[in-house]
């Protein structure tokens, strides 16, 4: 759209550049985690059929015959998709499985052979973890074993790569795990083939140390001149462990850690199938939306200790960074915000009323419901959550653009909507900006968009932050926009407040509370239905900070909350005719994140 300068005040003019042309107009859908028959965890918990090639179809709107026997297909197209398997013994279990001699030969291979033969089956699953710990009972594929896999997971993701259409990044997951404790990172490569497999994946089998990874991902760069990023997820689920102020060896972390952290882990997944890890509501006490999808143990069924929220969850560690910035001039956890599923059974299905589940025994059946995940051994299925959505803003649809977005920040997270958002903040936006059709065009002019930083200030001005969300056009109302603000005070201390600067319906904040009403419900309990009755199809608006303090370092990021709807757990309960006890949740108001933008004095 050409921008008419005899239109704009003056004051809008002077900083006009002709290469916003270029800048990112358009908003692309996907999921950076998801598993196939690859994955040794997905095959055993019976994801033995559904090979990467067939997640890759399914995203693009191919029907299939899902574990269950029911047909099944993705609701909207996705635009992108990594399939993220996990790397330590890649493509093992199916391989022999199906006695490919590539892995039957191998030492442990012919472990494998030896307990099936002597009825001991259940005896190789815990061979995928204890590698990791134990390689001498669990060795690992030889180097030409892992080559010749790795390679055909690269090919694959080439053959379905579509530039302009669709984008298949290869990727994998790095399992890491300390006393149970989660510090998996997806792996995600920008390259093709020809470069990707000239290196075997990093795994938690040659070293459980994030930073040991992080080498690793350099010397990919340095030897091939490609590009590779890594992305924590499952925070929520690290015992404190995944935006540490110590090293795994308990050590403080240096301004090299923080170097290495930033420039190698720019985004963290805060919302998929184990949990929502945006904040907790003993983290944060005074907003009223904490409590959202919590997943309050870990993997070795604890509960998270007080101490370790700060460490796990997203806005934790934000304001943790702002810390970290003070003392080592750096800051570790400047990090944006994406969504994805951690779907097992290779089928992104992250909506409400088209959940096919995560995992194979967790896909639709009047059983689902009162099952416990791994025939027992994690959690009850109910407990899973529907999420999420990685959203991209970039100007096409290939892994370059796409890449490049995840790398500067221009990303947000859904917990399962896609609602699109737009958030800019700058010292020259003005409240009439939002209500021209060029909008976005002024926001990179006057401003920086979501992952950006606010790199000058005006005397006793405070920042403009312009948003602007609509609801997903298939799915329901918005309640409200929020602005999440942390930011570090002048005794070292670090603080948060939420402010809701945009709602639906004839509401106002409540003075003695400061509190926004609830929007109210349209559920139907017997039908497991809802009506956009109430809210806003749109919400937007320029928001002025107004308790701004020129000398704190402060971060600000956008979250949009829909109406209440049905949980697919309600959905369930109709369709299967189940009455459900009191704990599970049926309601859910799916929601939005959007990269910080930060502040710095």
């Amino acid at each position: 759209m050409a921008l008419c300068l005899a239109m704009l005040p003056s004051s809008w003019a002077g900083d006009y550049s002709p290469a916003l042309s270029s800048y990112p107009k358009n908003v692309y859908w996907g999921d950076t985690h998801l598993h196939t028959r690859n994955s040794p965890d997905a095959y055993t918990y019976g994801n033995q059929n559904l090979s990467p090639a067939d997640a890759y179809r399914y995203a693009q709107g191919e029907e299939y015959t899902a574990h269950n026997g029911m047909r099944i297909r993705i609701k909207t197209p996705l635009d992108f998709l990594v399939v993220a398997d996990h790397a330590e013994y890649l493509s093992g279990f199916h391989r022999f499985g199906i006695g490919d001699p590539l892995v039957t030969e191998t030492a442990i291979g012919k472990k494998w052979r030896q307990w099936t033969d002597a009825g001991k089956t259940e005896k190789i699953y815990p061979s995928f973890t204890g590698s990791m710990v134990d390689p001498e009972t669990y060795p690992p594929f030889p180097s030409h074993v892992q080559s010749s896999i790795w390679e055909n997971v690269a090919n694959t993701a080439d053959e379905y790569n579509k530039p302009g259409v669709f984008t298949a990044l290869t990727g994998y997951e790095w399992t890491s795990m300390i006393d149970r404790n989660n510090l998996h990172r997806v792996v995600i490569f920008k390259d093709s083939a020809d470069k990707v497999a000239q290196i075997n994946p990093f795994s938690a089998q040659d070293s459980l140390d994030p930073r040991d990874l992080w080498g690793a991902l350099e010397h990919y760069e340095r030897s091939t001149g490609g590009e590779v990023l890594a992305i924590p997820h499952n925070s929520n689920l690290s015992g404190g462990m995944m935006f540490p102020d110590k090293t795994i060896d308990g050590q403080s972390i240096s301004a090299n850690y923080a170097s290495q952290s930033a420039r190698w882990e720019p985004i963290v997944e805060v919302t998929q199938v184990k949990g929502d890890s945006e904040t907790h509501p003993r983290l944060s006490p005074d907003d009223e939306f904490a409590d959202f999808e919590t997943f309050e143990t870990n993997l070795s069924l604890k509960v998270a200790k007080d101490w370790m929220l700060k460490h796990e969850y997203a806005r934790g560690a934000l304001k943790q960074g702002l810390l970290h910035q003070k003392e080592l001039q750096v800051n570790p956890y400047k990090f944006g915000m994406i969504g994805s599923t951690d779907s097992h059974n290779s089928l992104v299905t992250p909506e409400e009323d088209n959940f096919f589940g995560k995992f194979v025994e967790s896909e639709p059946g009047p059983k689902r419901l009162e099952n416990k995940m791994a025939g027992g051994r994690l959690w009850e299925n109910w407990r899973i959550v529907a999420s999420g959505y990685a959203a991209v803003w970039a100007n096409e649809n290939t892994r370059e653009a796409l890449f490049a977005a995840m790398k500067r920040k221009e990303v947000y997270a859904t917990t399962g909507s896609r609602i699109r958002v737009r958030f800019f903040g700058g010292w020259e936006l003005e409240e009439a900006m939002i209500d021209r059709p060029n909008y976005e065009e002024l926001g990179y002019m006057h401003g920086v968009p979501m992952g950006g930083d606010l790199a000058r200030v005006k005397k006793d001005q405070a920042p403009a932050f312009m948003f602007s969300a609509t609801r997903d056009p298939l799915g329901a109302n918005l309640d409200r926009v929020q602005i999440v603000k942390g930011w570090l005070d002048s005794n070292g201390q670090t603080h948060e407040k939420v402010y809701d600067v945009g709602w639906a319906g004839d509401r106002s904040i409540d003075q003695q509370t400061g509190k926004l009403p609830p929007i109210g419900s349209t559920v139907n309990f017997a039908d497991a239905t809802y009506d956009n009755s109430i809210g806003k199809d749109e919400i937007s608006g320029v928001w002025f900070d107004p308790d701004f303090d020129a000398k704190a370092p402060s971060f600000y990021y956008c979250r949009v909350l829909e109406i209440p709807r049905p949980r697919w757990t309600l959905k369930d309960s109709v369709f299967f005719g189940i009455k459900l006890p009191e704990e599970i949740s049926t309601v859910v108001q799916d929601r939005a994140y959007t990269s910080p933008i930060w502040y710095t004095p």
